[in-house]
């Protein structure tokens, strides 16, 4: 995990060098995201029914979890909980993701349509991206669009791992 964590770091405090939404409303942010798509993280990798969940502290801060089975449908149940803050200045759409102290990763809004059901999420290093929606499933051509967003952004596409989402839980 710790690999993993090291692996997410980038500089969370300085300007990121990937597009992002200018503006981010958090409250409508808040909530669940099933991860329809990713280029996954080391733990990630095998991931099924992967869900991360935002809260927003009175404080400003983001309470964070992120869950998943490991390996299969039925496979252990795995949590994360990261603390995110925003990045002052970046319209609330860049956030320091602190996975252990003093560490934050990189963790930039590049889009979200407007109802505020997909977003994709994205880092200047181009080597991590999460495909999110509000719904378990999306239409082919939505996750279609998502693809070529992220290909136009520099991404290495064919790292994409479309993550399988099975709702409710059996």
């Amino acid at each position: 995990m710790a690999f993993a964590v090291v692996g997410l770091v980038g500089c969370a405090t300085t300007k990121p060098s990937i597009d992002r939404m200018e503006t981010v409303d958090l409250r409508r942010f808040m909530g669940d995201w099933y991860v329809i798509g990713n280029i996954p993280t080391l733990p990630e990798r095998d991931a099924y029914n992967a869900v991360e969940s935002y809260s927003l502290d009175g404080d400003g801060r983001i309470r964070t979890r992120f869950r998943y089975r490991e390996g299969a449908f039925d496979g252990p149940l795995r949590t994360m909980n990261p603390i995110g803050t925003v990045v002052p200045g970046s319209g609330n759409a860049v956030w320091g993701m602190q996975f252990i102290w003093p560490i934050k990763a990189e963790y930039v809004i590049v889009d979200v349509d407007p109802a505020y059901s997909l977003t994709i999420i994205g880092r200047s290093a181009r080597d991590y991206a999460w495909i999110m929606a509000r719904d378990p499933s999306i239409p082919d051509q939505r996750y279609d669009a998502a693809v070529a967003r992220l290909q136009a952004l520099g991404y290495d596409v064919s790292k994409l791992r479309r993550v399988p989402q099975r709702w409710p839980e059996r």
